[in-house]
């Protein structure tokens, strides 16, 4: 029979599960209410409200290329301990091949693709999950490329994920090193902008009016022509654009060479024009206000 949202709707305020967990949860069960929310309740999916509400800030990070289709994913759980366990290692794993294959244009649509198993979806993947590690766990987001050569880099078990797309019809191994290295290098370097010339107009006019600010303010600069201070700014900007910029950045592995200097050496040694075209960086929890317990309240909370 049809499931109204209405229905799925009443399912949801009634055991606090996810809409697509109720919605799955009517059609077993014919549209029966009642048989839906035993049926929930033997999923053991009405437990996983209590924990939505706690703060999912650890996890992973990871990228990978499948068929030569590039992908990168963060999954969030509660704690270090269930990140480093190897179900939830597996799933994210699970998620990025999934995000490769089925190119997802949604979190929704994510989560009813089929899993790796060809049977359940990802969806089910992660309730499954869920029942054995028993947190609360978010797949925060991906993202998917599908064109030039793609290089992964996943550092630390996953603090930092890294996926450079290059632009080359070499298929000579060191433009693939090449790509790792660079992926290093904004694993560790973490470059806003891909190279200066990406650099918005608007974001130059804020960090000019912000400096502009503080050189009025510096006392050394009490006697200076307003233009002299303005060239001074400029110049401290473009300096800038050699830290925030990947392609002027300087080579970590080099010796006083910048990026693109060095992918231009490596393409000559190669005998084959090399691009880096784009890069995306994941850092696990970047951006989540992880909430500061108060033990003595959670216990309180427990024996009240």
């Amino acid at each position: 029979m049809a499931v109204t949202a209405a229905a799925v709707n009443e399912l949801r305020q009634a055991t606090g599960c996810g809409l697509m967990d109720c919605k799955k949860a009517l059609v077993e069960c014919d549209g029966d209410m009642e048989k839906a929310v035993v049926y929930l309740r033997e999923k053991g999916l009405a437990g996983a409200e209590k924990k939505a509400a706690r703060v999912a800030a650890e996890g992973m990070a990871y990228a990978a290329v499948s068929d030569g289709v590039g992908s990168i994913v963060e999954v969030n759980c509660e704690s270090d301990f269930v990140a480093g366990n190897e179900l939830f290692v597996s799933f994210v794993k699970g998620v990025a091949e999934v995000v490769a294959k089925e190119d997802p244009a949604s979190d929704n649509a994510l989560l009813e693709c089929k899993w790796t198993d060809g049977k359940q979806t990802v969806a089910d993947a992660k309730n499954e999950l869920f029942l054995s590690v028993r947190e609360n766990m978010k797949i925060r987001r991906f993202a998917r490329v599908d064109s030039g050569l793609c290089v992964p880099y996943v550092h630390m078990k996953g603090t930092v994920a890294v996926l450079v797309q290059l632009d080359t019809e070499s298929t000579d191994e060191r433009v693939v090193e090449l790509g790792k290295d660079i992926a290093m290098q904004i694993a560790a370097m973490n470059p806003q902008f891909l190279d200066k010339s990406d650099v918005d107009e608007g974001f130059i006019e804020k960090e000019k009016e912000i400096r502009l600010a503080q050189a009025k303010q510096d006392p050394s600069n009490a006697k200076k022509p307003d233009a002299i201070i303005e060239k001074i700014v400029m110049g401290g900007i473009n300096k800038y654009f050699k830290e925030i910029c990947l392609l002027q950045q300087a080579y970590v592995k080099g010796a006083g060479e910048d990026v693109a200097a060095h992918v231009a050496e490596v393409s000559k040694a190669v005998g084959a024009p090399i691009a880096v075209k784009s890069f995306i960086r994941y850092a696990k929890g970047e951006g989540i206000e992880k909430r500061e317990d108060n033990l003595a309240d959670e216990v309180a909370k427990m024996i009240g």
